[in-house]
């Protein structure tokens, strides 16, 4: 069992909020990279092959090498604030306080943490429950569900809930792909992103890629729904941008390994488009909540050059959503959506009357010899 927290009778219960994204390395050096990639790699969830061979390879090749390249990427995206990733998730997470603070009257509570490095869900969790919630809502930041980013999440909250005597309410957001706020925030930013180039001259692409993270084919085929996920939210936004088939285009970046991942391949894709005569891009990557490595470095960075080396001319990267006003507002829908049934969400749950009602159950139990 985790330390001790003793029962309170009469204690003032709150809705906790966790948003969970993938995490970053402490700092942008090899020995915090091999930290990071130790504990991310070594996931079963992450890596579905033999424990003992991939723990072999993962030691014994990966992380004496990786590390060091891995950190020359970090650091150039690194910022003042730190980590991308952490900046922007942190945002969020204030903005989404503040926002059902005003909604719940004070009675809700946001935090942050990442599935790999720090803060942990262990310590998010923890200091939730420290702070009064009795029900635990979890937002992975992962709007396409994959058993490699979600189902990651799901493993260390339970992990973390199996050490604690008095368990929460818990509930999960496992996706939300296609709501529709979630849709049109994705749609607000791009139409913005033309207008501003616009503003400035600049050339519409002549194709929209919209670039998802890739896993490997073979877990797609063993029944992971992420492929047609992706698909939909990329169908939707062009649906609402009223693009024609041919003006948009899925892809899929970040392989890792020799095996196959989903296709088609982004950094392929761009080195084949000038030949196709299509030479001006706009770019969107809507799995990743917020910018990171693989958007700001791998796909801003490096697939630009390798499009502008093709004899591409022009190559527009629409940044993620962040702390988009139309973003923050989009994920307090989902989350206001299933909090549905719990106190603070019913009609004439009044906060001041229970506080009396908890203040007279705590008088009772103190006067049956309960501890203070």
């Amino acid at each position: 069992m985790s330390e001790k927290i003793s029962y309170q009778h009469g204690a003032k219960e709150k809705l906790g909020i966790l948003l969970v994204n993938l995490g970053s390395p402490e700092a942008p050096t090899p020995s915090a990279v091999r930290k990071y990639l130790a504990q991310f790699l070594a996931d079963p969830r992450v890596v579905e092959a033999n424990r003992l061979i991939w723990r072999i390879i993962l030691h014994g090749v990966i992380l004496r090498f990786r590390p060091a390249h891995a950190a020359k990427a970090y650091q150039k995206v690194w910022t003042e604030d730190g980590s991308p990733l952490l900046h922007y998730t942190r945002l969020q997470t204030q903005a989404i306080q503040k926002k059902l603070e005003d909604r719940f009257r004070g009675h809700v509570i946001a935090d942050m943490a990442m599935t790999y490095g720090r803060p942990s869900i262990k310590a998010g969790l923890e200091g939730l429950r420290k702070a009064g919630a009795r029900r635990l809502l979890i937002l992975p930041l992962y709007p396409q569900y994959s058993a490699t980013t979600t189902a990651a999440v799901f493993d260390q909250v339970t992990d973390v809930l199996q050490g604690w005597r008095w368990l929460p309410d818990l509930r999960m957001i496992n996706q939300y792909h296609d709501h529709p706020d979630y849709v049109d925030a994705l749609a607000i930013s791009i139409k913005n992103q033309w207008a501003e180039n616009e503003s400035k001259n600049q050339k519409r692409g002549d194709l929209l890629l919209f670039s998802f993270h890739g896993i490997p084919q073979r877990y797609v085929d063993n029944g992971d729904p992420y492929f047609c996920h992706c698909q939909k939210t990329a169908r939707l936004v062009a649906e609402k941008l009223e693009l024609k088939d041919e003006e948009w285009k899925v892809v899929f970046q970040s392989r890792f390994g020799r095996e196959p991942w989903l296709e088609p391949y982004c950094s392929v894709t761009l080195q084949e488009l000038p030949a196709a005569d299509i030479k001006h891009i706009d770019i969107i990557c809507p799995g990743f909540a917020a910018d990171c490595l693989e958007t700001l470095e791998e796909i801003q960075m490096e697939n630009r050059k390798l499009f502008i080396d093709a004899g591409g001319e022009s190559f527009n990267y629409i940044p993620c959503l962040n702390n988009n006003p139309e973003h923050i507002s989009a994920l307090c829908e989902i989350l206001t959506a299933h909090m549905f049934g719990w106190p603070e969400t019913m009609p004439g749950w009044d906060a001041g009357k229970l506080a009396v009602e908890a203040n007279k159950s705590r008088e009772r139990a103190l006067a049956m010899g309960a501890k203070k």
